[in-house]
């Protein structure tokens, strides 16, 4: 992409399959706390840190220096300032800045985290003219949480060791060791940089200085050769990756050989499918988005649906993500996360374990299309996890999850958020939703439908919900369904607002819970009050609680999370019931890759580059909010443009 604004914040994303990653901005600024370029899971995928922030770079010519990096400091002061000299940047096949210098020296700087090692490459290189040219990189380090932000302190260890071949830095006795490999000379100042300022934390209301410590400056002469640079935790890169007594221009060469060739056979795509792939133990699990989520259930499994389903080059992946949780239910129910540190996983959500059947469901069914067997005894776990967990609901579970007398599950208690909408600020849950929640029977019931195949006792159980289903949520008098029923677990009792929910149970899963009819009139409700041109409002506007911004302090923003913000994820469920509503024709699908895949194209432009945003504000422009890139927004981009092929 041509650069024509200095103040591109557009952000890129390195992953290194662990849990750790390197990201930044297209202009170079550092915008966020999680902007960095060495930043590793310890224990993968979770608890991760970062060890090197970012760096300053400056480009010495015989005319003058030329710095080409960028640095925002307290008192929004901007130094250096080089932006302003990039020309363009890519993310193929890893991310890429051409810096011109002069009419005639232009530098290109890239870097790539490898796959499978906690490290970053990097590369200056030079096109024109060598002569008087000279790189000086200085690194900033820390040591920290990657939530927290890093300060001034007696404690930090700035010692430069020295080892054959390499340099290494502890700064602290319970982090990882920074090692640093390059075809330079480091020229010790160990000293403070303070205050660098977030913009993008400051918007969002939270803490957004820190300080960071340098070790000095790596000096090159561009005249002879390029410039190397490659960071690690803990060892060596030569030694990660199996290139042990290389040098780092050398080492370099022969990882960048193995990534490209890697990157180049996978396609854009798949690229950015493995970047929310993560190692966790001997399996895999989902990242749910970059830069603050870890993987979590609900979102691991509605996420691989599209991620990994989509493609028969990706269905052993999936197999190794669902034989994963199978081994993490308890009472019945799958966690909804993994702790960034420690190892209880945390058991409150009501869907995660539902939405895990459907994956184990279309899991089957993907194979079966693929014509390839499951091992038997991977097989029967899943089938047994399946069996838990609709066992579990049925005689009753954490948080009053249960089946009731009408076959639907209730769930809920004061002070608990249990569905995908879990906004919670301090003791106030913003949308409790206690009762009967609209897409818990959907999934519910298409639970049931799935165990039916191997157990007809389900069948049973699958008829009396679907009859209440259809006794109880239909609002004949506005034509679509009511969010909650039985609220507060008092029988009779309703919420109507119009949210989104109701597109799950009018085709958004594999079973529709309506008649065509009703479906028709649901979607049509839905596509008028809620669609947007990326994802469905999570709230219609002209209620009370709608927000149309996602914008604030963590109070506010939460207060609108779920309150009218948009979410593109939903907009997968909605193509899929939209085109059953249309009747799936070519002519549909044809309208629907205009109308519903395009603006999602288009917005793989911005934001988060290559990905899809968390969330969008809920009026125009529809500005991309939180994560920039979210796992279970790009699955479901990618469920989209399989259902309109």
């Amino acid at each position: 992409m041509t650069v024509d604004d200095d103040r591109d914040f557009s952000e890129w994303l390195e992953t290194d399959g662990l849990g750790g990653f390197a990201s930044g901005t297209v202009c170079g600024q550092r915008t966020r706390r999680y902007h960095a370029l060495l930043l590793v899971a310890e224990k993968p995928p979770a608890e991760r840190v970062v060890l090197v922030n970012g760096i300053d770079v400056v480009v010495e010519t015989p005319d003058g220096e030329y710095p080409i990096s960028t640095q925002y400091y307290r008192g929004d002061v901007r130094s250096p300032d080089g932006g302003k000299r990039l020309e363009s940047f890519s993310i193929d096949p890893w991310p890429t800045w051409r810096f011109e210098i002069s009419e005639a020296v232009t530098i290109i700087q890239e870097l790539f985290v490898p796959e499978g090692l906690p490290g970053v490459a990097m590369r200056w290189r030079v096109e024109g003219p060598r002569r008087g040219l000279a790189l000086r990189v200085r690194p900033f380090l820390s040591g920290r949480d990657f939530h927290t932000l890093h300060h001034a302190n007696s404690d930090f260890d700035s010692t430069t060791n020295r080892a054959a071949g390499s340099l290494s830095w502890q700064p602290y006795p319970d982090m990882p060791s920074i090692h640093a490999q390059a075809n330079a000379r480091l020229v010790e100042a160990p000293d403070w940089y303070y205050g660098f300022l977030y913009t993008a934390e400051r918007e969002r209301g939270l803490d957004d200085m820190e300080d960071l410590a340098t070790p000095g400056e790596f000096h090159w002469d561009l005249n002879p050769q390029d410039a190397y640079l490659l960071l690690s935790a803990n060892q060596p890169m030569s030694k990660l990756s199996g290139n042990e007594g290389l040098s780092a221009e050398n080492c370099y060469a022969a990882i960048a050989q193995k990534e490209r060739h890697r990157r180049e056979q996978a396609g854009r795509e798949t690229e950015t499918v493995r970047s929310y792939i993560v190692k966790r133990g001997a399996g895999a699990s989902v990242i749910a988005g970059y830069p603050w989520f870890g993987d979590w259930g609900r979102d691991t499994f509605i996420a691989l649906r599209g991620l990994c389903l989509t493609s028969p080059d990706r269905l052993a992946i999936a197999h190794r993500i669902l034989l994963l949780w199978s081994e993490t239910v308890s009472q019945g129910m799958l966690p909804n996360r993994f702790p960034d540190r420690g190892d209880t996983p945390e058991y409150n959500a009501v869907d995660a374990s539902l939405w895990y059947i459907v994956a184990v469901q279309e899991s089957f069914d993907a194979h079966r299309r693929e014509k390839r067997g499951l091992p038997h005894e991977e097989t029967t776990r899943l089938l047994a996890a399946v069996n838990a967990i609709l066992a579990g609901y049925t005689v009753g579970t954490r948080y009053g999850i249960r089946m009731e007398d009408d076959g639907l599950i209730a769930a809920g208690e004061p002070g608990v958020q249990l569905t995908w909408m879990d906004a919670k600020v301090g003791d106030w849950v913003v949308t409790p939703r206690i009762g009967k929640p609209v897409e818990i029977q959907a999934l519910w019931i298409n639970a049931l439908a799935f165990a039916s195949r191997y157990d007809r006792d389900r069948r049973v159980q699958l008829e009396l919900a679907q009859a209440s289903f259809t006794e109880k949520f239909w609002n004949e008098v506005d034509g679509y369904l009511h969010d909650i029923v039985d609220l507060d677990h008092v029988s009779g009792s309703v919420d109507a607002a119009f949210r989104p929910n109701q597109i799950f149970a009018a085709g958004g899963l594999p079973i529709a819970l309506l008649d065509e009819e009703k479906c028709r009139r649901v979607v049509e409700a839905v596509e008028a009050q809620l669609l947007t041109p990326i994802g469905l409002r999570s709230l219609a506007p002209g209620h009370p609680d709608y927000k149309p911004r996602y914008q604030g302090d963590l109070r506010t923003r939460d207060a609108a999370y779920h309150q009218g913000t948009v979410w593109p994820w939903l907009m997968g469920p909605f193509v899929e019931a939209w085109l059953k509503a249309h009747g799936g024709s070519a002519a549909a699908k044809s309208q629907a890759k205009q109308r519903f895949l395009q603006p999602l194209q288009e917005h793989l432009q911005q934001a988060g580059l290559g990905h899809i945003s968390e969330v969008a504000d809920a009026e125009p422009p529809h500005t991309p909010r939180g994560c920039p890139f979210q796992a279970w927004s790009y699955g479901e981009y990618l469920r989209i443009k399989a259902m309109v092929q």
